[in-house]
């Protein structure tokens, strides 16, 4: 499945561009499927998945290049894909854009957080000099194979050195050659409206919605209506299905069967129809006997 229009022509018009996090092919199919066609990648969400751990640092590049080949493979949607600090200096930015690209990154996020960074509405973070962020947006935009990949510049200054602070830092991520500017956990819709009026027509802008998080919770409407060009909601999936999967293990333990999940899940059949395993068996049948065009007809 494509889409006409690239994501930095879409990030350019007026309309938002609204990213739900995914964390693997099935979350990932189940987003297109509902329509979607631009996700984000979550470092946060692969953490909690693959390690069930916290977002500090834990989860490796290799790793996230993994997962994005993955979904890559099974949509066609456009990823943003979350690359924590680029896992290390200028150079390491440099094979992590490389890598990711290839794997089928769209656009690439970096962060100036210190390592190991931790999740951006935890506290006591800690950045890098802005100087040394500006060598690695430089080395990231030198790296990419295709101007169509964007990068996307994070700064978490504002819970370290204040919004005026990240506002400036911002201001110089995209004199680097920043696509995007992305300010973190702005903390009341005054920022929010500032992160705008100071940056607005410099690059698109990126927000960033977590349920409990340091930004207050705003409908994409709205953001759109204050001026951004983007929003992602990158937890959201995995603290749905971890609640659900929590009361779930809960009953099951309680009494012995998941009679009582019965009409809150898919049959087997419908998850079956939701994967696409008719197509892919028919697909299979294509081939047998020495077919070489998979036509199951």
């Amino acid at each position: 499945m494509g889409y006409p229009a690239s994501l930095k022509h879409r990030l350019n018009e007026r309309s938002i561009v609204v990213a739900p996090g995914v964390y693997d092919a099935l979350t990932a199919l189940l987003a297109v499927e509902a329509g979607f066609g631009t996700l984000y990648v979550s470092g946060a969400a692969l953490a909690y998945t693959r390690l069930g751990r916290p977002d500090i640092g834990l989860v490796s590049m290799s790793e996230v290049a993994e997962q994005v080949t993955m979904i890559h493979d099974r949509v066609g949607a456009d990823l943003i894909v979350d690359a924590d600090t680029g896992y290390g200096n200028a150079l390491n930015v440099q094979r992590t854009v490389r890598l990711l690209e290839r794997a089928g990154a769209r656009a690439l996020q970096l962060e100036d957080q210190t390592f190991p960074k931790r999740c951006g509405h935890l506290s006591d973070k800690s950045v890098v000099s802005t100087m040394e962020m500006v060598g690695k947006i430089k080395a990231a935009v030198d790296a990419r194979a295709s101007e169509d990949t964007l990068i996307i510049a994070r700064t978490d200054a504002v819970a370290v050195e204040g919004f005026e602070a990240a506002i400036e830092r911002a201001h110089a991520y995209a004199e680097a050659g920043a696509d995007v500017l992305f300010v973190e956990a702005p903390r009341t819709r005054a920022q929010l409206e500032g992160v705008v009026s100071a940056l607005y027509g410099v690059a698109p802008l990126m927000a960033n919605m977590v349920e409990g998080g340091h930004t207050p919770l705003t409908e994409a409407g709205t953001l759109e209506e204050i001026g951004f060009s983007l929003v992602i909601f990158p937890g959201a999936i995995v603290r749905v299905l971890a609640k659900t999967a929590q009361a779930f293990y809960g009953a099951l333990a309680a009494e012995g069967a998941s009679t009582a999940w019965s009409q809150r899940m898919f049959t087997f059949d419908e998850l079956n129809a939701v994967i696409g395993t008719p197509e892919m068996l028919a697909l299979g049948r294509g081939y047998e006997g020495g077919g070489s065009d998979g036509d199951a007809s």
